[in-house]
């Protein structure tokens, strides 16, 4: 899966797109700083079953710190976005076409207020705006990007059997991750009637609104909330958009401690609301580590892996499962300890979790065990968050 970072220039995108990654990007205080998309890899971060079972686990596909299982994320940084980007402007369909494959939008917003929509430095911009206009851009991108099928699925579905105009929908939009379940639940949403669609450009809008809604759904990243301006500014925000997830965080101090972290300075686990000096300090440093320590604490961490938590598992629903070769030791064929994590979606069955795994382990499946109760489940069952199976298969 991908987690698109998105929004209008100079707001701090890249600073929190390497705070996740700690990856080499350029960061500058001026407009259009990144001109081609950064990908990256971050970690959300779960309690790891280690804890429950009491061992001491040997991950493989994941990290895990003090009992703190971090798994693997790709995220896409693209160029800033200004009004008009789905006519053209800017960076214009560059930048929108770069969003083709996210499966989730963290829209990071200048909460103090001290950039325009374009980017400039400036004083007392509403970030309302800012929340507003990107969803504006990609409502529109996709009513461009489905008004263009949209006749041609409508007349497949009057020569052919009903259901084509979905099909062909989803067809041609699979390449925005967009599937025939989402088609028809967007149909559904809007009244539109996929056996007899209407040619209403109204409605034909309405529907590509509420699919893009559907497929690429946005969670507002409030960023530098360290600054004096911005906790009015997030509560304005939070008023106006009830229906989004809203996460204020400071990217800067996130990077700050994670960089800290890396040069042996501190001990800090990201999400953290605390962290311990480890290494010799100059007076500088230290004053700077102390602001931002008694900034954490009042804030409950950054926010910036909150941001990143909350739009795999609150947004997109996600949950995780870890596979192991023997129930008793919890261990692989090599004997690596709860070695490896998955990420599944919201209704994946046992089966679709050997998938995942390896095809050969579905194809040939025969039964797994839920190492916590030593039950036997079988094909149909609904994996539960945090689950750790046992996969019996033939082969």
């Amino acid at each position: 899966m991908l987690v698109g970072i998105v929004g209008k220039a100079n707001v701090g995108k890249s600073t929190f797109f390497k705070a996740l990654t700690l990856s080499d990007v350029e960061i500058a205080d001026y407009p259009f700083t990144t001109i081609k998309p950064n990908q990256g890899v971050g970690f959300v971060r779960i309690k790891c079953p280690c804890q429950d079972f009491h061992v001491k686990c040997t991950p493989n596909n994941s990290v895990c710190l003090m009992g703190n299982r971090f798994l693997p994320i790709s995220l896409l940084d693209v160029a800033g976005l200004v009004p008009g980007a789905h006519e053209g402007r800017g960076l214009g369909n560059k930048f929108l076409d770069d969003l083709s494959s996210a499966d989730v939008l963290l829209n990071v917003v200048d909460a103090s207020g001290t950039t325009d929509e374009e980017g400039r430095k400036t004083t007392g911009y509403d970030p309302i705006k800012e929340v507003g206009f990107l969803r504006e851009e990609l409502n529109f991108w996709f009513f461009k990007l489905v008004s263009e099928i949209y006749f041609d699925a409508v007349k497949l579905n009057r020569i052919n059997s009903k259901n084509k105009f979905i099909e062909k929908i989803a067809e041609k939009l699979s390449g925005l991750k967009v599937n025939i379940n989402q088609v028809k639940f967007a149909c559904k949403e809007v009244g539109l009637d996929f056996e007899n669609p209407s040619l209403d450009s109204e409605v034909i809008k309405k529907f590509s609104f509420k699919l893009r809604e559907i497929s690429k759904p946005i969670l507002i990243s409030c960023n530098k909330i360290d600054m004096p301006s911005s906790k009015e500014n997030i509560l304005k925000i939070k008023s106006e958009f009830p229906d989004l997830i809203i996460v204020p965080c400071s990217a800067q101090y996130e990077l700050a401690l994670r960089m800290a972290d890396k040069n042996n300075l501190i001990e800090y686990i990201p999400g953290d609301s605390d962290f311990k000096i480890t290494g010799n300090l100059n007076e500088k440093q230290k004053e700077a580590l102390f602001n931002i320590q008694k900034f954490i604490k009042e804030n409950n961490g950054t926010g910036v892996q909150e941001c990143l938590n909350k739009a795999v598992f609150d947004v997109l629903s996600m949950k995780t499962a870890f596979p192991v070769e023997d129930e008793n030791k919890l261990t692989n064929n090599k004997g690596a300890v709860l070695p490896d994590g998955f990420l599944l979606e919201k209704n994946a069955t046992v089966l679709d979790f050997a998938e995942k795994v390896h095809s050969a382990m579905a194809k040939n499946f025969i039964r797994a065990v839920d190492c916590r109760t030593k039950k036997i489940i079988g094909r149909d069952y609904v994996v539960k968050d945090r689950d750790v199976l046992t996969i019996k298969f033939n082969g």
